[in-house]
């Protein structure tokens, strides 16, 4: 009798997210040709190497030392902490996860995203700000107020977990950039690098990687630039080496591996918006009572658990940013 040993990252059945969903997202990037990533990566060394960067900066292997390791773990702030579900392990966290520059399936990114070089990893802040500037990620860090919380996390695909994040709150990067009063949006792009991701080829995908938030919701208390997770640096398959976390919204909101910031008054077209602007919209906030065009978003599956439960209004987050919608009356919120 053959019996299979199932890898330490590897999900069981009964946590995969139904195909009828995973299908309809990739649906648009087979519309887009983007199913190609698959073939593409496949032909990849999943071996450590060195990797010329094309968009990220340098040269690095995979072996190379994190020079923020030592800062971690951060102090968890009492103030964003989840009282209603467990933890969830961080296993399930770091290889369960859409990253589309690696793969459409959700063990790709723990599978490719190493070879993503990170060091140095530069970040820019343009548009509508005092004076244009250029920092690295380790300098940034150094000069922010960094701290842990627990959030709950939300996919678009009805899937659910909780972590503890590691970072600063967007607030104290905005202030960092010092926005012109006629600033509107911050718009987030994340790196390009098609050597390591291959899909990036692929010109009829909006890449790179493109998403915005009014400068209110970064300023919101939620908002959360993220360096760490489970009180170490955050793996590359989950956004390194920074990425946000809006708890609030769908997690296509929380941009990973972002480079550059960019201050307008003009409202962004993100890239789901570009990929289906029929079923993905600016906001993106989470309603159970809004479904998106294929699917209910009426209840939820906490990953880990097998269990499914009522979705809640903004996550549960409404008590901190309702406020920010009162006078929206006539946008699309909720997807």
């Amino acid at each position: 009798m053959l019996i299979r040993v199932r890898k330490s990252w590897e999900m069981p059945e009964r946590l995969v997210t139904a195909e009828e969903l995973v299908m309809n997202r990739r649906h648009l990037l087979r519309g887009a040709g983007a199913l190609a990533i698959a073939g593409a990566l496949a032909g990849c060394d999943n071996g450590s190497q060195t990797s010329q960067n094309g968009g990220a900066g340098g040269i690095q292997t995979s072996a190379t030392p994190d020079p923020t390791a030592s800062m971690y773990p951060f102090k968890r702030n009492p103030a964003y902490v989840v009282t209603d579900r467990a933890m969830t392990p961080e296993t399930i966290v770091a290889s369960y996860n859409n990253y589309y520059e690696f793969g459409v399936e959700k063990d790709d990114p723990i599978r490719n995203a190493d070879r993503l070089p990170i060091r140095p990893w530069e970040i820019s802040f343009e548009g509508m700000v005092e004076k244009s500037f250029k920092t690295d990620f380790d300098t940034l860090i150094k000069a922010m107020p960094l701290e842990e919380r627990v959030y709950r996390h939300r996919c678009v695909e009805t899937w659910a977990f909780v972590a503890p994040w590691s970072g600063f709150s967007m607030k104290a990067l905005v202030d960092y950039a010092k926005p012109t009063p006629d600033a509107k949006y911050v718009v987030m792009k994340t790196w390009m690098n098609a050597d390591v991701a291959p899909a990036q080829n692929m010109v009829w995908v909006p890449w790179p990687y493109t998403e915005g938030l009014t400068v209110d919701e970064a300023r919101n208390e939620l908002a959360f630039m993220v360096t760490g997770m489970y009180g170490k640096p955050l793996p590359k398959q989950n956004g390194a080496p920074l990425r946000l976390v809006t708890p609030w919204k769908y997690g296509f909101k929380s941009t990973k591996g972002i480079q550059r910031f960019i201050f307008t008054d003009q409202r962004p077209k993100t890239y789901w918006m570009a990929l289906g602007p029929d079923e993905y919209g600016f906001w993106a906030n989470v309603n159970p009572q809004v479904p998106h065009p294929r699917w209910s978003q009426a209840t939820e599956e906490i990953l880990g658990t097998g269990e499914r439960v009522p979705t809640q209004l903004y996550n549960g987050y409404g008590a901190q940013v309702a406020s920010l919608y009162t006078n929206l009356a006539d946008e699309r919120l909720f997807m």
